[in-house]
């Protein structure tokens, strides 16, 4: 019996019809011998009733100095509410199936609230369910503590719960539904003629969810790639052959996709070299966990970006260091993806042409094996995603 984890996203679950479609894939599922597995999100997106951020914001309109373990517990509602219901959509539709919550699925974690890493999952209630016949759905972004306290995985948590399920049973395959068709060069909202890529690496979608792809977060391609398993990302309302996420596969392209991340702050700090000022600079950031990005040190000063929730505290750390410094607001990251990327000439003499033919200053670059990505004010981001779509669409 092939095992299939299928997790349904926010807008994937919201109505009748989403719970028709979830029946009908099911169905499909039982009628091709395959054993579905569902993992589950909240209801839709912000503002509506039981989206996890409409939680967050009712718990912070109480009390904004909120307790962290206080906030996972409400937030890990959302998904028990959508288990819940689509549970019993399936079992008045004649299909056996029984509601979870990650703690019942077996999920054990750690107490870092928020963004709590998995240490176990023990699976033998889920096997034991699955041998009488019965479907899970299980309430995915959530697990329990080894002190017995209701913890959450962090953003894309769902996509984490599904890929871990999986590698714990054993599954044949992972399938994220979603509302797009599956992974693209760029975001459809953004870019009007991004295509469907059809197969990729997990190296290319780890470093296109790393920076700001939002169809299958980092984690749970980090999760795909150590057991091997085959995700594929597939639209919930169409029959499209979707994205297949493997390790390998054979491709002459160079450019995968364009991405953008916003929310970033550049920072520059002025000061001579000092190996006793780096280092005090590096454990005070460490100390105050906060990470930064686009690290660029030099004699006279140093350039580096964060996340705007982690600004106010990097202020008052620069600050207690006596260290003058400057920052720029608004800004956004875009980056280019390749796994064939490393080592092409005129790679950024492309991207530095294509960003300046549209006026768009670059603030700050960095690279890896597999990314190019180029800071830049906010404001013209997504003139420059299309921008650098356009130079190397042929190539996508």
């Amino acid at each position: 019996m092939n095992i299939i984890v299928k997790k349904f996203g926010g807008t994937s679950v919201t109505s009748d019809k989403d719970r028709e479609r979830i029946k009908d894939l099911v169905e499909l599922d039982i009628d091709n011998g395959n054993f579905p597995v569902l993992v589950v999100s909240a209801m839709g997106r912000n503002s509506a009733p039981y989206a996890t951020d409409t939680l967050i914001n009712l718990y912070k309109n109480i009390n904004d100095q909120y307790s962290k373990r206080d906030l996972d517990l409400l937030m890990s509602c959302g998904e028990i509410i959508s288990s819940t219901l689509i549970s019993a959509y399936l079992n008045r539709s004649g299909i056996k199936s029984v509601a979870l919550t990650g703690f019942q699925a077996g999920i054990i974690t750690d107490e870092d609230y928020g963004s709590a890493k998995v240490l176990n999952v023990n699976v033998e209630y889920l096997q034991d369910t699955i041998k009488n016949g019965i479907i899970p759905v299980i309430s995915g972004f959530q697990g329990i503590s080894i002190n017995g306290n209701i913890t959450t995985l962090g953003r894309g948590g769902s996509d984490t719960t599904a890929t871990l399920i999986g590698e714990a049973l054993k599954a044949d395959k992972v399938e994220i539904y979603t509302d797009v068709e599956g992974v693209m060069t760029a975001d459809p909202r953004i870019v009007e003629n991004a295509t469907l890529i059809e197969s990729m690496t997990y190296d290319e979608m780890y470093e296109m969810a790393r920076h700001g792809a939002q169809v299958v977060d980092f984690n749970a391609v980090d999760i795909a790639k150590r057991s091997n398993l085959n995700v594929v990302v597939k639209n919930t309302h169409k029959n499209s052959i979707g994205t297949q996420i493997t390790d390998s596969y054979e491709s002459d392209r160079i450019i995968t996709a364009i991405t953008k991340c916003d929310s970033w702050i550049q920072y520059k700090v002025n000061y001579k070299y000092s190996s006793a000022k780096d280092q005090d600079l590096m454990d005070a950031l460490y100390q105050n966990d906060i990470s930064i990005d686009m690290i660029n040190f030099f004699e006279d000063y140093k350039y580096f970006v964060v996340q705007n929730e982690d600004a106010d505290k990097l202020d008052d750390l620069l600050t207690n260091l006596n260290l003058d410094y400057e920052k720029k607001e608004n800004c956004s990251e875009v980056t280019i993806v390749g796994h064939k990327i490393h080592g092409v000439s005129g790679i950024m003499k492309r991207v530095v042409k294509a960003l300046e033919d549209e006026y768009i200053k670059i603030l700050q670059t960095s690279d890896s094996h597999t990314t190019i990505s180029c800071l830049v004010e906010s404001k013209v981001a997504n003139i420059a995603v299309n921008s650098l779509h356009r130079e190397f669409n042929n190539e996508s």
